[in-house]
């Protein structure tokens, strides 16, 4: 027992150590990335952040969202509202007078201050997921049919943004950015900033929901997704938490969307299209579902390694990516975390048995002496 105690504990503190070391390598990035690797960098913690809101519903409820794209898009509408009425001064934007508009939409207007838009860009996808939630979640809507219905949620407000191009800039999208609270966009420190708000973001999501997996909501999640019968059966209505989970997982992707606008410069409906919402499951089936880090890990890497392979192997980068997800469904069905639980799993037993016979040596030696 005491070998096991002392074998957690050294697993926490190294853990510690490991994500301790990440935070500083990503704080002190700037100081040794170019301007340009930078920004990729800082667009790939933002993916990173709506990976951990997808783990948060598919991992640890066993709910698979394929609408998670809408959600971020939404959260990157709101940014660029805000930011494009500021470029403006609170006039009427480009594309809205080439639609024959003469003034701004009602809707529109809040969107020019800040209190209000940026809580909007969390608020908003988080109160769609509760619409869509509330109604599938009572009626036990489970599995591939869920699966299909945000789905279809995805064709829904992508055609619906599409179509009202007067109001959304159609499949342009919203862009021409310039500044943001007055500080121009372009300016290198700038971005620095916004990188450095990205980084602490991310660290304050996955601690946040580090702790919600950690607490007695997350072992209900548990519960209902490994018997959800038997979690009904003992007290617990699985409808409320799935709801509850499935509204923070798409706040947290609607804050990835306003962090994405401000390091891309644009937002249109590909964003929130059907292969991005799909793109995002696939980062974290590769990181390994049901374990955070491994959300954070798939984004970042499926990411780099599409802008390193695009830039190497222009021709043909798309095989190179399409047999990297080959190989890890087939050989590493629970990503890159679960296999190196699995080689520490295996050598826990080995480093267990050499402390317990370095222990007995010890006690040995100290008997003789």
């Amino acid at each position: 027992m005491e070998l096991t105690a002392k074998a957690s504990l050294q697993k926490k503190i190294l853990l510690t150590s490991v994500y301790s070391i990440v935070v500083l390598f990503l704080l002190l990035a700037p100081t040794f990335l170019s301007d340009f690797r930078l920004s990729l960098l800082a667009k790939f913690l933002a993916f990173a952040i709506v990976a951990i809101g997808l783990d948060l519903i598919w991992g640890y409820s066993g709910i698979l969202s394929l609408g998670h794209g809408v959600f971020f898009g939404l959260g990157a509408y709101c940014m660029g509202m805000f930011l494009k009425l500021e470029a403006t001064g609170g006039k009427l934007p480009d594309f809205m007078s080439w639609s024959g508009l003469s003034e701004i939409p009602w809707f529109w207007k809040p969107f020019a201050h800040a209190w209000f838009a940026l809580p909007a860009g969390i608020l908003i996808p988080a109160a769609l997921a509760f619409i869509l939630g509330f109604f599938t979640f009572r009626n036990r809507i489970r599995g591939v049919y869920f699966t299909i219905l945000t789905q279809a949620l995805v064709i829904i407000v992508t055609t619906l943004f599409i179509g009202q191009q007067q109001y959304t800039g159609g499949t342009n999208g919203i862009t021409g950015y310039q500044t943001i609270f007055g500080f121009s966009l372009s300016n290198q420190s700038t971005k620095t900033v916004l990188y450095l708000v990205t980084v602490v973001l991310l660290v304050a999501v996955f601690i946040l929901c580090q702790r919600l997996v950690r607490s007695r909501s997350g072992r209900v999640l548990r519960a209902v997704r490994d018997a959800e019968n038997r979690a009904r059966f003992i007290g617990y209505n699985p409808s409320s938490y799935q709801l509850f989970v499935f509204c923070v997982s798409a706040g947290i992707a609607g804050l990835a969307g306003m962090l994405f606008v401000l390091h891309v410069g644009i937002i249109s409906p590909t964003t929130m299209g059907i292969v991005p919402s799909i793109e995002i499951v696939l980062w974290v089936a590769l990181g390994g579902r049901g374990t955070l880090i491994g959300a954070v890990i798939g984004a970042v890497l499926v990411n780099a390694a599409k802008s390193g392979l695009s830039e190497t192997y222009p021709d043909s980068w798309l095989f190179f990516l399409g047999a990297l997800f080959v190989i890890v469904v087939v050989f590493m069905p629970r990503g890159l975390v679960g296999l190196f639980n699995d080689i520490v799993g295996k050598l826990k037993p080995r480093m267990q048995t050499i402390m317990q016979a370095k222990g007995s040596k010890m006690k040995k030696a100290g008997s003789n002496g």
